[in-house]
């Protein structure tokens, strides 16, 4: 062999040493018919790892900003559902205080009806020689803080949570409760609290509500059950007790006059 061709040899073997160099840094593996079939084999493995090394990772949402989880659906819901009622003015924001504290919002709402109908009662009854009655406008307020609004919140809970469905049968289910259980003892509760705070002994309260409490009851069956149908039929659950306090705006204005009139006799 001639001094040629022994450069020629080194300079293919530098370049097959360059080019394995390359390969194996690049985890591209290239066969030489000089390399042995065993080598071949670990540089085609050692390419398959460093491919699966070097795989760009597909990006994933982290489960914390999940928007599929529970939580984040639930603070999604409840942000458009707020920023819907922030566009709903007064109705929008009364809907959301119905929604984040029913309890407190129902007795506030209550009391507030109650005392616009004592003071309606005031302006239709009072006569022009007749004094302003502040003690029966807080009475009535009380009336409607202390027991209508927390009276309203259970009952219209328990009836909806026995009688969940609103068809025709259900609903007038439900009226007929109303009119046998809260209704006369709401009327009852109303008239002994009102005659208590006036001063009367237990006995001339028993006498108010044998003189009143009946009349009271035949004359709400002219009124209570259309109202009560609307109630349980068309309107939602948290709303049913603004609408009964709605309803019993007209009614309060009867029953404080009721409330007003002389003792009844005892004997």
């Amino acid at each position: 062999m001639g001094i040629g061709s022994t450069r020629n040899v080194t300079k293919f073997s530098i370049l097959q040493l360059w080019l394995r160099r390359t390969a194996s840094n690049s985890g591209v593996c290239t066969h030489f018919p000089s390399l042995s079939h065993h080598h071949h084999r670990q540089c085609r493995a050692y390419a398959r790892t460093n491919h699966q090394l070097i795989k760009p990772r597909v990006s994933e949402t982290p489960r914390h900003f999940n928007i599929s989880s529970p939580s984040n659906s639930y603070s999604s819901s409840s942000s458009s559902s707020s920023s819907s009622y922030s566009r709903m003015g007064f109705l929008g924001w009364y809907l959301g205080m119905l929604e984040s504290r029913p309890v407190v919002t129902k007795v506030v709402t209550s009391s507030i009806i109650y005392t616009a109908a004592d003071l309606t009662s005031h302006m239709i009854t009072l006569p022009p020689s007749g004094s302003f009655d502040s003690m029966r406008t807080l009475r009535m307020a009380g009336f409607g803080m202390l027991i209508v609004g927390p009276a309203q919140h259970m009952w219209f809970n328990f009836v909806a949570r026995i009688l969940p469905k609103r068809d025709v049968v259900s609903t007038l289910k439900k009226l007929i409760m109303g009119q046998i259980l809260y209704g006369p003892c709401l009327n009852g509760v109303f008239f002994s609290y009102n005659a208590a705070l006036q001063g009367e002994n237990g006995s001339e309260i028993v006498a108010r509500l044998k003189r009143d409490l009946l009349p009271t009851l035949i004359n709400g069956l002219m009124f209570w059950p259309v109202c009560d149908f609307l109630t349980y039929k068309v309107i939602p659950v948290h709303l049913q007790p603004l609408m009964n306090s709605s309803f019993s705006y007209i009614w309060t204005i009867y029953l404080t006059y009721m409330a007003s009139l002389m003792k009844a006799r005892t004997d």
